[in-house]
């Protein structure tokens, strides 16, 4: 169901590898972990599978054979799915699709519809003017589409279901399929596993046993859709995979084969193989291409640099003023640290009451621990797919991956959501099941309450986006049988961890905070600014990835940008938090929680532009609920770890700070 990329931090000595690898013109052939070649010799059956109808006009999936296609002779049946593809809404069955290795086939008749019924008549129309696409996969390659534009040609995956011209409706009923295979060679097998150029030291067909390795690996799939006129009297007596009786010749130019209400629609293709230069680890570089690559690499290292050398400014400076403050209140004697505390203002003047109890300490602790998960989670899931063990090739193994290691996150969660809470009471741990308790179900009920409202609209609308009941079922044992008693077992460890200690006393009576000349908040609110300057470049290519079917694979940038966001959510929250104790301001907690989790906030603005100006095409109630949906369970977890990171660094700070200040 859901469509969730996560957006979060760490690990530059992967990232910086990534990004070498992307940028060498030899990293073009670069091998993705959990795929493997398929040898298949000639006239061995080749089977295409059919994903979901989508579109970016409605973002709902649909089923293949909800509209009027041909059905498989042995019926249809779904493939093995893994967790990630189900909740990415992926049903991937067969097709009536039948290839053999090299053996060019045309005028092959595949089947004959039942005449179109008012209701299928309807929805086939209507999925023409939602501009549903159609899926198909061959040797796990999508099937793509090229179309020409001017002097440069654009990708797309899959083919239109039909397209619409004044008032009538063509559907795409004949297609031409072209499958790029490249000659299997132990140089080929030599290659993927890491033998550096052993494509060129290795000749074809070498010595001893080449005969007994040849056959064919298939490097890419392309598909011409064409809406041919056919008569569907001139195929009445004929089977499936018989030949047309006359000759088709596909023209995607133009359209002739117009859909009526109680008239069938006969179905044909063609298949012809093509030679390839094409080697088997480079057959995923059609689609992981990303358009206006050389903007998205300046645009990405200008922010970095940039904004590195504002975080580097801002941390020297900040060094600098705290090191003169304590140098010149250190060299004091008691009298006159006594005689400057009556005369001047600032931090130093909070130091009894700096480490008073924030007003819903529970929360605030169950906050943190959830957003440890989340940051743990998106950390290393974002690891494993740079080092490409998350690659296209393997769907649904991202969201798999993330669900795993955020059920097994649990347990730092818990540990540190309790450690904040115990230390909070200065070492008294009761309560701590209870918080416990909140970290495991805080994060998740909201996302189960967001997921499941989403989840109803999808099975009103019979989309399968949907979550099978099954599934719920599933998630469920997984949320209560797992992630809770781990986080249950991590509160336990962080009872029993000694809590930290504060360096200074705190009164009993707290100390008046001095009227302010602007509220606080409004400066926390607005620190959210320069953390989101740093991802909003690479949040459009996130969203183009998640809304317009476009695939995301340049996670060394990703690793970069994250791990910026982290250290510039750190430094504005360390800096906010030392600008409210110079005005005596010591209520901190949540301010430096909410001073770099508000960058959730122009993320989830951000959301709302990219779907008035770059989704314009998204339609109807149902479709802007999801969009919204989805956006607000993500800008949670982005407020939740990011909060976290400012929380974090400002209570490191402080409490390095007031360590160093002597105090009666």
């Amino acid at each position: 169901m859901a469509r969730l990329g996560a957006l979060l931090l760490l690990v530059a000595a992967a990232s910086a590898a990534t990004l070498l690898l992307s940028a060498l013109p030899g990293a073009r052939g670069f091998y993705l972990p959990g795929s493997y070649p398929h040898k298949y010799n000639p006239g061995e059956p080749l089977n295409v599978k059919v994903n979901s109808l989508t579109s970016i006009d409605t973002e709902m999936p649909f089923s293949y054979y909800s509209l009027p296609f041909c059905v498989p002779p042995e019926g249809v049946k779904d493939s093995a799915e893994n967790l990630g593809e189900l909740l990415m809404g992926d049903r991937i069955e067969n097709s009536p699709y039948r290839f053999k290795m090299y053996t060019n086939e045309s005028d092959v008749f595949l089947c004959r519809s039942a005449p179109l019924a008012h209701d299928a008549f309807a929805l086939l129309k209507k999925r023409i003017d939602e501009m549903y696409q159609v899926n198909l996969i061959l040797d796990n390659l999508p099937a793509i589409r090229y179309t020409k534009k001017d002097d440069y040609f654009l990708r797309w995956t899959g083919y239109p279901v039909g397209i619409r011209v004044g008032a009538d409706y063509y559907v795409f009923n004949h297609l031409q399929f072209t499958v790029l295979v490249h000659k299997y060679e132990d140089a080929n097998v030599a290659r993927v596993m890491g033998a550096a150029d052993a494509t060129d030291v290795i000749p074809a067909g070498g010595k001893g046993g080449g005969a007994a390795n040849s056959g064919w690996m298939v490097v890419g799939f392309e598909v011409v859709p064409c809406s041919i006129k056919q008569n569907p009297e001139d195929v009445k007596s004929h089977k499936m995979y018989d030949r047309y009786p006359s000759k088709i010749k596909c023209d995607p130019t133009t359209v002739s084969m117009s859909i009526k209400e109680n008239e069938p629609i006969v179905y044909t293709y063609e298949v012809s193989f093509v030679e390839s230069d094409i080697k088997w680890p480079s057959r995923w570089d059609a689609y992981l291409k990303m358009e206006g690559a050389k903007v998205h690499w300046f645009s990405i290292l200008n922010s970095l640099m940039v904004i590195a050398f504002l975080a580097g400014i801002v941390f020297v400076i900040l060094l600098r003023t705290v090191r003169r403050d304590l140098t010149k209140y250190e060299e004091l004697d008691s009298e006159a640290q006594a005689q400057m505390n009556e005369e001047l203002s600032g931090w130093k003047l909070v130091v009894s009451d700096v480490f008073r109890a924030p007003s819903n300490p529970m929360l605030l602790c169950v906050m943190v621990g959830d957003g440890v998960q989340i940051l743990g989670m998106a950390v290393v899931t974002i690891l494993f797919a740079a080092l490409g063990f998350m690659s296209p090739a393997s769907r649904g193994t991202l969201i798999t991956g993330m669900l795993f290691f955020y059920l097994v996150l649990g347990i730092l969660a818990g540990y540190v959501g309790v450690r904040v809470w115990k230390t909070i009471k200065c070492g008294d741990h009761s309560g701590w099941v209870g918080v416990s308790w909140r970290v495991a179900c805080f994060f998740p009920g909201i996302a189960f309450l967001i997921l499941t409202t989403l989840n109803f609209l999808l099975w009103g609308s019979q989309s399968t986006g949907a979550i099978p009941f099954s599934l719920f079922v599933v998630l469920l044992l997984l949320w209560f049988c797992i992630s809770v008693p781990l986080t249950l077992v991590g509160g336990f460890l962080g009872a029993k961890a000694p809590h930290i200690e504060y360096p200074v006393r705190t009164n009993q009576i707290p100390r008046e905070i001095p009227p302010q000349r602007y509220p606080s908040w409004l400066l926390v609110l607005g620190a959210g600014t320069l953390p989101f300057g740093t991802l909003f470049i690479e949040l459009f290519f996130i969203m183009s990835s998640i809304w317009m079917g476009r695939v995301y694979y340049v996670f060394g940038f990703l690793l970069v940008i994250l791990l910026l966001l982290v250290i510039v959510c750190a430094e504005v929250s360390l800096v906010l938090t030392y600008m409210h104790l110079c005005v005596e301001d010591w209520k901190w907690w949540w301010k430096s929680f909410f001073s770099s989790g508000s960058v959730a906030i122009y993320t989830f603005l951000y959301s709302i532009n990219y779907l008035v100006f770059d989704l314009k095409s998204l339609s109807g109630p149902v479709s802007a609920t999801l969009y919204i949906g989805y956006s607000l369970f993500m800008v949670i977890a982005i407020m939740l770890a990011t909060g976290t990171v400012g929380f974090i660094s400002s209570f490191c700070f402080v409490h390095y700070l007031f360590s160093s200040v002597k105090a009666d």
